[in-house]
């Protein structure tokens, strides 16, 4: 000890000794408090202290460093075989009996961003001591350098208001909370590096290589009026827009003996954040605003245009917009792409073979590009959701859809994937009595998915992240595997039960979509676990369980509890439950 305090010394560091690891702030003064990195070589409290006491250590450690470390440091903390608590510990110790560090981490703001083995003989001159505060070793055997680094804030949204043209008529509107962090976000726009517009960018300049293209850039509305088309009414981000300023006092208030039943009926959120925004939206109750959630309404009014061009692939590309339950690949919100085409009668079924064969050969491309990971696509037949859902722009002038699949990739770059992820759809329709009797051929992926395959990605949530590390990894819009910068995130389990309303059917989407909003998408999993029927008043309980988890940011254990106090009082005020 005394020959590397010297060695310090003669470098210019300063020592100091005697110095708590929970009050760091104290020993230094305020222009010295910005360390590029804290070292923690195996901390303990002490003797046979157990993990609770270890974990208490360790948490105000973190919150300690919180303030001395730069916005940028690093905290690296080397814990013993098994004693951190995640994957990477061989062997790994069971939760309870660990030292939590990801979770205590969290507390203080810090993500596990990487592991490495703590290879004690590279350091020259080191060795362990301290076993039970004696001069004794311990065994420094498949150690762990834990390095930590700062995350990003969980977001609190603040309500956000749109104005759109829709037709003549500028529609203002309240965004649903749950996507005020995801409208406007341009990944599509021309300058923009994300993945998703490089999926889209180059799968389109492969496209050009079989078909003439035409992309077609014009500003197309977020908001839809109007029929729904195919879609299921419950699966839809419903709008109300604000009254205009002239709007009279009983035209409010008739809008609002109505807004409460469609609150009810579709689970409109838009009142949630702000108590009186039902007699603010009124008198315009009668027309049914939607975020659209889908392109497919456009393809009618594509062919329908003078300059449209038969035999020429058009590309429209958007984010659209849908409720549904929660798993790791549904998602509420998604960029997605519309190639269409339209032939003669009798040229159909080659003209959708180039198409899918074209396509096929461009999502290979961009995967071996990215991964070089095993990869295959097969088409199959749609379910009769997806037919109905297709068959949405079909639903007039004897536009009937013929012929729809579903495009399936399974890969070996995420793991197992047993049935595969569906990535988009294709089919044709009668384009209609304005067409001139063409039959048109129209392919939807989503540009999300896609992302996610050919770049390794696990979770949909990082596509959507504000931290500046996942964006970086793709400079210049390059396509490669995607690294995370925030490992072994922690999980809570958290576990709802309820007697349901026996005047109203259960809906569970809407039940989803409360989960999604109140914890900021950081509910990954709702299971029901258990289902009871009372035998003599006939009521229905059922039970959930929530899982609480982040891919990018810090969730202590604090902000999953209080987020699920939350849903247990949203739950109760939306879908009039009783809690049990």
């Amino acid at each position: 000890a005394a020959r590397n305090i010297r060695r310090l010394r003669e470098r210019g560091a300063e020592v100091l000794f005697s110095v708590d690891c929970t009050k760091l702030k104290d020993y230094f003064l305020p222009s010295d408090r910005l360390f590029s990195c804290v070292y923690f070589n195996f901390p303990h409290c002490g003797r046979k202290a157990g993990v609770v006491k270890n974990r208490e250590l360790l948490a105000q450690f973190f919150s300690s460093c919180a303030e001395v470390l730069a916005e940028e440091g690093e905290v690296h903390v080397a814990l013993c075989s098994g004693q951190g608590g995640t994957p990477a510990d061989r062997p790994r110790r069971e939760w309870h009996n660990s030292w939590q560090i990801v979770a205590v981490a969290a507390g203080a703001r810090f993500i596990l961003s990487d592991v490495r083995p703590f290879n004690a003989e590279s350091i020259h001159g080191y060795k362990c001591t301290g076993y039970r505060s004696q001069d004794k070793s311990f065994s420094v055997d498949g150690a762990l350098n834990h390095i930590f680094t700062r995350s990003t804030p969980l977001l609190h949204l603040k309500p956000m208001v749109c104005q759109m043209e829709l037709g003549s008529k500028r529609v203002s509107f309240q965004v649903p909370q749950m996507l005020v962090d995801k409208i406007n976000r341009g990944f599509l726009e021309r300058n923009s590096e994300h993945p998703v517009r490089t999926v889209k960018k180059q799968l389109t300049a492969v496209l050009s290589q079989t078909f003439p293209v035409q992309s077609i850039d014009c500003s197309l509305s977020l908001l839809h009026k109007g029929d729904i088309g195919g879609v299921c009414h419950s699966n839809v981000f419903w709008i109300i827009p604000k009254p205009e300023q002239n709007a009279s006092t009983e035209q409010m208030a008739h809008g609002l003996a109505n807004a409460v039943l469609f609150f009810h009926t579709d689970f409109c959120k838009n009142a949630d954040e702000n108590g009186c925004m039902k007699v603010q939206e009124g008198n315009l109750i009668s027309e049914q605003y939607f975020l659209r959630p889908s392109l497919l309404p456009y393809v009618q009014t594509l062919i329908e245009r003078a300059t449209f061009l038969p035999e020429t692939l058009y590309v429209i590309c958007g984010p659209v917009f849908r409720k549904c339950p929660i798993s790791p690949h549904s998602l509420p919100v998604f960029h997605e792409a519309l190639f269409v085409g339209a032939v003669d009668r009798g040229m159909e079924s080659g003209f959708m073979q180039m198409l899918v064969d074209a396509i096929r050969s461009g999502i290979y491309l961009l995967h071996q590009t990215a991964s070089g990971c095993k990869l295959t696509i097969t088409l199959q037949e749609a379910t009769n959701f997806e037919r109905t859902e297709l068959n949405g722009f079909a639903a007039s002038e004897s536009q009937i859809t013929k012929i729809q699949h579903t495009v399936c990739v399974e890969t070996d770059a995420l793991g197992s994937c047993e049935k595969g992820w569906c990535v988009g759809t294709v089919g044709m329709a009668c384009g209609g009595a304005k067409s001139g009797g063409l039959v048109v051929v129209f392919a939807s992926l989503n540009l999300d998915l896609l992302a996610m395959l050919i770049c390794g990605i696990a979770d949909w949530r990082m596509l959507w992240t504000s931290d500046e590390r996942f964006l970086s990894q793709f400079l210049g819009g390059e396509l490669r595997l995607f690294k995370s910068f925030s490992l072994y995130p922690p999980s809570y389990v958290h576990d709802v039960s309820f007697w349901v309303p026996e005047s109203e059917q259960f809906d569970e989407v809407a039940f989803h979509t409360i989960a999604r909003q109140v914890s900021r998408e950081t509910v990954v999993s709702i299971q029901l676990i258990d289902s009871f029927q009372h035998s003599e008043t006939a009521r229905k309980s059922l039970c959930y369980r929530l899982t609480y988890q982040s891919c990018d940011k810090a969730l202590s254990c604090q902000d999953a509890a209080e987020m699920q106090l939350l849903f247990r009082k949203e739950i109760q005020r939306y879908l009039h439950v009783t809690l049990r």
